[in-house]
């Protein structure tokens, strides 16, 4: 996976966190399956979708919550 497509599947899981903020919460299970769909036309494997996932939640950019079940979230 290149830089440029790894930022683009970065941006696009903030985005979708960001869209469904206190509509719905995404489990890090969903994100990958919606992310491998979305990107699969440019080889992106659910490795690279949990690698960027990890890569967001240790720079700071999403966090996980704990109701019910993990899930992922912005930062307040």
């Amino acid at each position: 996976m290149t830089d440029e497509t790894k930022a683009k599947l970065e941006e696009a899981i903030v985005n979708l966190i960001k869209e469904y903020t206190n509509k719905k919460r995404f489990k890090p299970g969903d994100v990958v399956k919606e992310m491998e769909s979305k990107f699969s036309a440019s080889g992106v494997t659910k490795d690279d979708v949990k690698a960027a996932i990890r890569d967001l939640t240790d720079s700071g950019r999403l966090i996980y919550g704990y109701a019910g079940g993990s899930f992922l979230a912005l930062p307040e």
